[in-house]
């Protein structure tokens, strides 16, 4: 097994279709973070932690992400750019790309977040997984006071708006090559199909906590909180800049 995991394949194909009306004009990936696309954040960390060869798998606007990066030279690396014909999802692009390692990193194009994706790495290849998974713990809070009822529809307990703790796929994965066999080429196959198909055949999925900063550039309230929150995290989303 390979001792390093220097391959990253970059999910950029969507439309942001939750983004809109800031996605008419731009994919998602193109989106300005301080001076910076979203895009060009993560390019320039996967630089920074010693990736050396990017695939973007790309479909919406596909000729904007390559007019933009072309072959990766300005930030020291290699980038090239897998075509979807149609949307496949997380992990249908990966049938699409022939050329992968044995160890990859497989990741969201739109996501900010201080993850240090070179120990990330390493940790699972030196564990001999076969899927990681980087999770973030979020908190989900009932806007309402939520009441609890007993068999004869009387009151017995009521709590105000109570928060519920979970921990949730950051978008981030390392994925062994081998689990793209189980993958029917080119059919759309997300993360959650590749979750339920590995825990029904029993294959061992590991989840990563990361007590650091995370945010998806799901909807346009994450979008501006982005914008917002970049030059005071900046430091630890960019240590090269």
């Amino acid at each position: 097994m390979s001792t390093i995991a220097d391959r990253a394949v970059i999910l950029a194909g969507g439309k942001g279709s939750r983004l809109r009306p800031y996605t008419v004009v731009l994919p998602k990936p193109l989106m300005p973070i301080g001076e910076y696309p979203i895009l060009e954040v993560v390019v320039r960390q996967l630089a920074f932690h010693r990736f050396r060869r990017i695939t973007m798998a790309v479909n919406h606007q596909a000729h904007l992400i390559r007019a933009f990066f072309g072959d990766g030279s300005r930030w020291g690396l290699e980038i090239d750019y897998s075509l979807e014909p149609v949307a496949l999802s997380t992990i249908g692009p990966l049938t699409l790309i022939e050329d992968l390692p044995e160890q990859f990193l497989l990741m969201n194009g739109d996501i900010l977040t201080d993850l240090n994706l070179r120990e990330f790495c390493d940790r699972h290849v030196a564990s001999n997984r076969l899927f990681t998974i980087a999770a973030a713990e979020r908190a989900h809070v009932i806007d309402y006071g939520v009441l609890e009822v007993d068999g004869d529809s009387r009151l017995c307990g009521f709590h105000e708006k109570p928060a519920h703790n979970y921990l949730v796929s950051m978008g981030v994965y390392v994925v062994h090559r081998s689990l793209t066999g189980h993958v029917v080429p080119q059919t759309k196959y997300g993360f959650d199909d590749l979750m339920r198909d590995m825990l029904e055949r029993g294959d061992p999925v590991h989840v990563e906590p990361h007590p650091g900063y995370w945010l998806d550039m799901g909807r346009p309230d994450d979008y501006e909180r982005a914008v917002d929150e970049f030059q005071r995290y900046r430091g630890r989303l960019l240590p090269d800049v």
